[in-house]
This record gives C-alpha cells, sequence and structure tokens, in this order.
C-alpha cells in the first residue's frame, strides 16, 4: 500500500448537516461558492439506497432508459451517492457558456447532466442489453453482481486513477511503505526537552541545572 494512499483514507472531509450536494466536489471552490457558511439551501428528497441496492459502479457500461438519451449506451464517468446520481461519457449533455465578461461572450461548451440511477440500467456483456442486477455469493463467499435474465457474472470495473494506477492491480516495491511499517509506533512519549533527549542520545552528562524562571 503506498503511504499517499493510506493518508487520503485518513483524511476525510466533513460536511455540515444541511450540505446541498451538486456536481462539484466538496472542497473546491466552486462547490464552497454553492453552498456559503451559514446559508440553507432547500432540501432535495429522495429515495435513500442502501449498499447492498446499489449495483451500478464507475466505469460500468450502462443504457439510458428515460430521457433525451434513451436507448443510448454509454460508460459511467462519476457516482454521487449522496444524490442517486450517475454521469454518463458524452450522454444526457447540456451547453453553456463559461468565462463570460463584458467584453467576451465565453467558450461554449458541453457538459454532462447527471442521470438518476434508477433511469439507467445495466448492460450484459453476454448480449449487450440492459438487464436487472442480483447480488449472490460464490462458492469461494465472493459477493458479486449477477445479471437477472442470463445468469452471467458482471464483475465490478477496474478504474485507472487520474496517475494511471490501478488499486486492484498495485504491487508494493522495494520503496513502497508496508502497511505495518507505516502503522507502527515509533514515537516514545517523553517529558525531557529536546536538548536532554540529544544529549542522553549522545551519552553527554550535564549535571548543571537551568535556573529556574517565572513567567508571571
Amino acid at each position: 500500500m503506498r503511504l499517499t494512499a493510506l493518508l487520503s483514507m485518513a483524511a476525510k472531509v466533513v460536511l455540515p448537516k444541511d450540505y446541498r450536494y451538486g456536481m462539484s466536489r466538496p472542497w473546491t471552490e466552486a462547490a464552497k461558492r454553492r453552498n456559503p457558511p451559514g446559508k440553507k439551501r432547500r432540501k432535495v428528497f429522495l429515495e435513500p439506497l442502501a449498499s447492498q441496492d446499489w449495483t451500478v459502479f464507475k466505469g460500468d457500461t450502462v443504457e439510458v432508459l428515460a430521457g433525451k438519451d434513451t436507448g443510448k449506451q454509454g460508460k459511467v464517468v462519476q457516482v454521487i451517492r449522496k444524490r442517486n446520481w450517475v454521469v454518463l461519457d458524452g450522454l444526457n449533455t447540456h451547453f453553456r457558456y463559461i468565462g463570460k465578461s463584458w467584453d467576451y461572450r465565453g467558450t461554449y461548451i458541453a457538459s454532462e447532466a447527471p442521470l438518476l440511477v434508477q433511469d439507467v440500467a445495466l448492460i450484459d456483456p453476454t448480449d449487450r442489453k440492459p438487464t436487472s442486477i442480483e447480488w449472490k455469493f460464490t462458492e469461494e463467499g465472493e459477493k458479486v453482481r449477477v445479471s437477472s435474465r442470463t445468469g452471467r457474472i458482471i464483475p465490478k470495473p477496474v478504474v485507472e486513477r487520474s496517475d494511471g494506477i490501478v488499486p486492484q492491480q498495485w504491487k508494493d516495491g522495494p520503496k513502497d511503505t508496508s502497511p505495518d511499517d507505516t502503522l507502527e509506533k515509533t514515537y516514545v512519549p517523553s517529558l525531557k526537552t529536546l536538548e536532554e533527549e540529544v544529549m542522553e542520545k549522545l551519552g553527554i552528562q550535564e549535571h548543571r541545572r537551568p535556573r529556574r524562571s517565572y513567567w508571571y
């Protein structure tokens, strides 16, 4: 395990209860502008989905069941579970201007709008058609997704990170820090000062004691 991956798992963003999730990451400036301190936005009611009911993941190929792109298939590039959203690459797009100013009209770009997870269906690799999914266990005890129509196991997609590393395929090298070395406690608390610890380590004997000082 890389040390950066371990630190990223430890650093979790703590959000207020009335936070309004959107397409921007919570720690970005765009999300902070939409959720300024002290502002309460209108609550969005949605059907909560348990983790075992969530069958679509980043990297899956799905088919759109509702909307202007009904019947088209695309790849899931982003999942926002707090809003039951999935974003497909190149589908359900809308156009907008960015970088507008008083003397420049901005750049006209296309961006993908999110779709509800209920409006997409996972594609069965056997016949490339949409299917419903059931969670089952193999003989080895592994939890897998199974197509309800064909009974084929649909494995979870392998997704590369922004730096090109696939976590499931990563192998520690000689310069990588092992989890045991990372979690090992090497610091021993002491009431001694830094100078006293250094002198003790170097074997320097000092019998003098500094004069006491009172800061009041």
